[in-house]
């Protein structure tokens, strides 16, 4: 009997360590994503010069590196460069979390925030804010929360219009999810067309196709701090999310309040969406990828895939914008467009396997 107990603690233990090293892997992976994205753009900074002057910016290291590059590659490392990675690294994680989150609440990994319509919610408030001041009595954080209400208002009406007789029907799902992302995308260009100004109009334009162009260090303390509570909300209710996997009678069956746990995922999803979308527009398919890829490569266990789905969607949405600012240099695409389309195949793909099950 002890010799089985041993076999049957085994596999956790090789799993557990499995998962250190692949996320020992994923920070070493981050680590030099930020070192060579930070040197690549129209004006490329040699990667040597961008470890130099990242180590300088540590305490206590300045003065064994030295100081052999110019004044515009230090600016252009961290005045511009790093806050811009490092921004694409917390919208990616974000992103990616939010579509586990959403997976996890209608039990379906088609689901996702650019295709249930929550983006196309986020960005409608935004812009509404962003052209007229509606939401300015908001102070500080207007942008982020006039795109949290627009996403929390999309999302309750996509789940509530998703439930037949008290199950998530995947037609009705997938449908609602287009009809009101297409209303809102109406509002949004109705919103546009009466812009007061011509600038306005432009910088919203470009806004909503997704970019970080505009990061700044002031735009990462808010969507880090959100995504860190709600990346440690999530793993620490992980088994109540595995549980929901079977449905929402079996989840009540093992003890876990369905209705606290589905209303947390609504408000997560919808501040990880409005946050994000707020700093950054509107980034489609990087919630729909991620998490498929990393259930094809570790299973569907959401202690690992929360955390490794982060790493991997902040990671390629680095990538994604590096190649954004190369492919028509000195101009740039927004990332918007380069990730549709690949994430649009993907998403027919992932469409046809699920048909064939």
């Amino acid at each position: 009997m002890l010799n089985n107990l041993r076999h049957r603690q085994l596999p956790r233990g090789l799993k557990e360590t499995n998962l250190i090293v692949i996320l020992s892997f994923l920070v070493l992976l981050m680590i030099g994503t930020i070192i060579f994205a930070t040197g690549m753009g129209p004006v490329s900074v040699h990667t040597t010069t961008v470890l130099q002057i990242l180590i300088s910016k540590i305490p206590f290291l300045s003065n064994p590196v030295g100081n052999d590059w110019t004044q515009v590659e230090e600016s252009i490392v961290v005045g511009l460069r790093l806050p811009r990675v490092l921004l694409g690294l917390i919208v990616g994680a974000s992103l990616s979390v939010t579509g586990v989150a959403l997976q996890a609440l209608v039990r379906n990994h088609l689901a996702d925030p650019f295709i249930l319509g929550v983006s196309s919610g986020a960005s409608a408030t935004a812009t509404l804010g962003m052209l007229f001041g509606t939401f300015s009595f908001l102070g500080t954080y207007s942008l982020s929360l006039s795109a949290f209400i627009g996403a929390v208002v999309v999302i309750v009406l996509v789940y509530a219009l998703s439930r037949v007789n008290g199950k998530i029907n995947m037609t009705q799902l997938l449908l609602s999810g287009v009809a009101i992302g297409l209303i809102m995308e109406s509002i949004t260009k109705l919103i546009t067309l009466s812009a007061p100004n011509a600038l306005g109009l432009h910088n919203a334009t470009f806004w909503m196709a997704g970019s970080l162009a505009g990061a700044k260090w002031g735009y990462l303390t808010l969507p880090l701090l959100v995504m860190f509570l709600c990346m440690t909300i999530l793993l620490l209710n992980y088994r109540a999310l595995n549980a929901l996997l079977a449905g929402d009678e079996t989840a009540g069956t093992l003890g876990f309040n369905v209705n606290v746990i589905q209303t947390m995922l609504v408000l997560i999803a919808s501040l990880l969406a409005g946050v994000t979308i707020a700093v950054s527009g509107s980034i489609g398919f990087v919630g729909l990828m991620i998490p498929h890829i990393t259930r094809l490569l570790i299973g569907s266990d959401h202690k690992k895939v929360l955390p490794v789905s982060a790493f991997l969607g902040g990671i390629l949405v680095v990538w994604t914008d590096v190649a954004a600012r190369l492919i028509i240099a000195p101009e740039e695409l927004p990332i918007g467009v380069l990730t549709a389309i690949f994430g649009g195949p993907f998403f027919i793909w992932l469409l046809k396997k699920n048909a064939r099950k």
